[in-house]
């Protein structure tokens, strides 16, 4: 059996939060954590993200208005 999931929206940013790095990773970890028992038991493959972290990378470098992104929060937003 595989499971595929996708962490968006509310697992990532609560209502009411910045949209700030350290709120997405606290809240993801916490989605982790809930999700890893079912990781131990189950096999799964995983894919390399790197043309589109890159991507990412380039494109928040040329917009000078935001805070760029470190890359754990870039892969992370482009995993399937």
């Amino acid at each position: 059996m595989r499971i595929l999931v996708a962490l968006g929206g509310n697992a990532l940013l609560r209502r009411g939060e910045p949209l700030r790095p350290e709120n997405q990773r606290r809240n993801i970890r916490i989605a982790a954590e809930t999700l890893a028992p079912i990781g131990r038991t189950t096999s799964h493959r995983r894919h390399g993200n790197g043309p589109q972290v890159g991507l990412l990378a380039l494109q928040a470098a040329a917009y000078s208005k935001a805070e760029l992104y470190p890359l754990d929060v870039l892969g992370a937003e482009t995993e399937e």
